[in-house]
Order: structure tokens, then sequence, then C-alpha cells
């Protein structure tokens, strides 16, 4: 044991830190993860953004970035570091207008050091100048940044904002956004919500988009290139953008028959599900080569493959009903994916029974049918996948054969009312499975537990609901196997950080 002498000079000193709250001394980093077990270091601890406000000029000649990001925040606890999650070059960081020292840290990590550490429930203004070439940058692997003949697209599930702004990158941490982007003339610039103004000067015409609702990271889009960009009002009063790539080429007129029908989809699906809650609608289709669709916030992204084999307004019910079940109620965690894809599905099974082309009964007993019992389609649970299977055909198909059931179980009447309080009840918020559960039980008045176990979370395939038949008629069987949801040849690899295994996705939407 060592002894101090202290001296008195030094006891008064002591006794001025004794004087300091004791929540001084308690200042921390913020995680570096946002805690979700999929992704452990997918967003990050210590804040909450409000807004995002993005300022960009990009080169499609040359893939050449530049942004100043203004990120408000609130700390959620004392802090005294904090992570954003990002991929670019940083030339400078600023915490409430004060220089802030940063780094780079693992696969995707910027940390930043304010000059002054925050105190829980302080407002945090984050300023980041940055730039780089997206297209040369990779985290676990994988680029989610897709570079076209005359631009360049952000789209993609479940990360694609490291490529172009700093973010707490997680659907938990929902956010408004300003995106304002600068590009050479005759290019054009999209995003999400409204275009609120465009202004040219010297060669350069930027781009002022707004979303005033919230909206998850992975949901932000951005898409540069040279477009023909129609407008127009669904008969509902929704204002609808759409934007085709100028050489789509064969896939163009089949591209058009079916997103511009976009506005008329909208107020179908408004019947199923409550009012449209979002300020716009729309879609665009860039000459990209991904095989998928994404539910991109208000600014739905087609690949063009979408429409290589003709007409598919199936995938466009498809990612508009993400406008209500994703979009506007986002999912608490990555593993709660099934309360976007299971209701996205049946959403196009309801569009199916629409068009008189199979009853969502029939199209689920084709689905039963088709996968014998000792199929791996079975041993995929849609309530809990695991990384390694949240995109795949189970969590879609078995996803809304649980929807179907539980219509069953609970008769139209109440499952019309779960579908259409569902979005209002966590209304621009986030939920989990397990608040689905029992909102449905709450409406409906009845025990749902076990149902949702056996169609949800059982890795088997459960037993024939009484009085269905397996059997479907052969036009039926023929019309799934056309829109059932897989693009031959879409396929793409992804390294799935944090689970150590290599996920290939095959599906058409997302």
């Amino acid at each position: 044991m060592h002894r101090r002498t202290i001296a008195p000079g030094a006891l008064a000193a002591a006794s001025l830190l004794l004087a300091i709250p004791a929540s001084a001394a308690t200042y921390s980093p913020g995680a570096p993860g946002i805690g979700d077990p999929y992704y452990p270091m997918y967003g990050n601890g210590g804040y909450d953004v409000s807004h995002y406000d993005l300022r960009l000029a990009y080169r499609p000649s040359t893939d050449e970035l530049q942004g100043t990001a203004t990120i408000q925040a609130r700390a959620t606890q004392d802090l005294s570091r904090f992570d954003l999650d990002f991929l670019l070059d940083v030339s400078e960081v600023r915490v409430n207008g004060a220089r802030a020292a940063f780094t780079s840290s693992g696969e995707h990590e910027l940390v930043v050091t304010p000059k002054n550490p925050l105190a829980k429930g302080t407002p945090v203004t984050v300023v980041v100048r940055y730039h780089g070439v997206p297209s040369t940058k990779s985290a676990y692997g994988f680029n989610t940044w897709h570079r076209t003949a005359d631009g360049a697209v952000a789209a993609d599930e479940p990360e694609a904002a490291w490529w172009w702004f700093p973010s707490n990158d997680h659907p938990r941490d929902k956010a408004t956004y300003d995106v304002s982007v600068a590009v050479p003339d005759g290019t054009q610039a999209l995003s999400n919500g409204t275009l609120q103004s465009t202004v040219s000067q010297r060669g350069w015409t930027r781009y002022n988009w707004r979303q005033d609702k919230p909206q998850a990271t992975y949901l932000a889009t951005l898409a540069i290139g040279r477009f023909d960009i129609t407008t127009g009002t669904s008969e509902g009063g929704v204002p609808v953008i759409n934007a085709y790539s100028r050489n789509l080429g064969a896939n163009d007129g089949a591209a058009r028959a079916s997103v511009e029908r976009t506005g008329e989809l909208v107020d179908w699906l408004s019947g199923y599900f409550g009012p449209y809650p979002f300020s716009s609608a729309g879609g665009y289709v860039p000459a990209t080569t991904t095989g998928y669709a994404l539910e991109t916030q208000t600014r739905v992204y087609y690949s063009p493959k979408q429409f290589a084999a003709g007409s598919n307004t199936s995938v466009v019910v498809h990612e508009l009903a993400h406008q209500w079940y994703g979009d506007d109620v986002s999912l608490k965690g990555w593993k709660d994916i099934w309360l976007n894809e299971g209701f996205a599905r049946y959403a196009q099974w309801l569009w199916s029974e629409h068009e008189g082309e199979g009853t969502t009964q029939e199209l689920a007993d084709y689905v039963y049918a088709s996968h014998p019992a000792d199929d791996a389609f079975w041993t995929v649970k849609p309530g809990d996948p695991g990384p390694e299977n949240q995109f795949e055909l189970p969590v879609y198909d078995r996803g809304a054969l649980a929807i179907q059931a539980l219509r069953n179980a609970v008769g139209d009447r109440a499952f019309f009312a779960v579908l259409k309080g569902w979005p209002k009840q966590h209304a621009y918020g986030n939920a989990s499975v397990a608040d689905f559960e029992k909102y449905a039980e709450k409406v409906s008045g009845k025990r749902l537990g076990t149902l949702f176990d056996t169609w949800l979370f059982q890795p088997s395939k459960p037993a024939a609901p009484a009085a269905r038949a397996a059997a479907v008629a052969p036009a039926v069987a023929v019309r799934m196997a056309v829109r059932g949801g897989r693009a031959p040849g879409a396929t793409f690899r992804r390294i799935s950080p944090g689970a150590g295994t290599t996920r290939t996705q095959t599906l058409l939407q997302r």
C-alpha cells in the first residue's frame, strides 16, 4: 500500500472536484452498434437523430462525390464520443460549432470525439465534410453503390447510406431529410419526398428534395442520371413522380406500363391499409443490372430486370405496400422482417384476387402444397429467420401463409380492421412481431399465440388447415410460377456482418 500526502492547496482543489456533479464523471463513449443481434455493428448508441441535411455535388464521369452533412440529434447518454456509419473520406467534423477529432474504425465506423463532452438530453449539431469515389469503397466484402452509364444509384438493404452520407444506420433511428444535389446540366438527381426547387448556374443544376416524414436510413435513396420524368396526381390526391432512364432499351415500354399505374395502385392499397402516409409517391427505373426492387420511401427503386418478361404491376403493388408496412411502420430489429415482407407479399395476393388471377386462399393453398414437409422451405422461421435467411423466399411466401392463417382464424371483419389499424397505431414509428401479435389479439378478441408460433416460429410444416384442399387449378399454378417472386439469373452475393455466413439472394422483390 502506498500513502500519499496531500498538500493544503491540493485539498482545496480536491474540494472543488467533489463539488462537480457526479454525472460529469460518467461521460462514456456511445456504443459502436445500436444493439441489433443480426448486425451488431450497424447503427450506433448514445444519440438519436431527428434530421439529416445533405448538400452534395456529384460528377457522373468520375464518380466523385463531395458532401456536407449536417445532422441534428440529441444525446441519449452522457457522451464522451460517438460513432457514425460511413465509408468516404472525411476532411472535417464539427460538433456544436467546434472542431472535433475523428478517426475511422473497423469496417464502416467514423469515430467522433467532440471538443466538449455532451450531457444527456443535449441538442447536438454535427457537421461532416467529406469526399470520395463511392464505387471504390467496400465493407464486409461488398459495395452497394450502383454506377450506371450516366450516373449512379444508392438503393440497397439492409445498408446503403454508408456510401453517400454519414448516419446512424438502423431503422430504429428514423429522421426527416433535406437532400440537395448538384449535378452537371443535362443530368438529373432524384431522392425521396418532394422536389422543393431547382437552381442552375455555371453549368450545374442543383435539385433540392425534402422528406418531411420520419424515414429509416436504408430507405433514403439517391439516383443520378438522365431520366424521363413524369408527374401527376392520383385520383385520391397523392402527387406521383416517376422516372425512367433514357437507355432502358427493350424494357422501357413494360417499365412504364407498370410504374405509371402507381397512382391507381396507391389509391387501391389505401382501401386496405388506410390513407397514404407520405407527401408523394412514385418510382424510378435506372439502367442498373441488379435483380431486385426496393421500397425506398416515396420513390421506389426498380431494376429493369423487373420488366424483362413484360409488364409487372405485381412488383409495383409489393413495393407500394411497403410504404405502409416497412416505411410508415418500420421494424424495431432486423429479425422483424416478416412485418415488411410477409405483408407486401400478401398485398400481391390481394391484387391477384382483384385481377381475377387467383384468390388469396387459392394462392395460399398452392404455396402450401408446393413445399413437401421435408422441404428446407419450412425450416426458415419468418418471425426470426436469421440474417442468412432474411431475404429468402420463406420469409415472403411462408410469411404470407401466416397472414392468410390469421385471416381464417379471426374472420374478415377483424382481419381487415387489423390491416388498416396497424399503420395508424404505429404511424411513423417502429414495431416488432410481438407488438403485432398483441395488436391482432386486441382487435380480434382472440388468443393468437399458438397460431403465430406455428406459422412464424416453428421450423416445420404446419398441419394442413381444416377443410382446405391442397390442390389448385392448373391455371393458378401457372400464374404463381410467373409471378411467384424469383428472378432467374438475378443472383448477387453478400457477406452477412456478424453472422459469419455468405448470403445469396435471388428474390425479385424486397
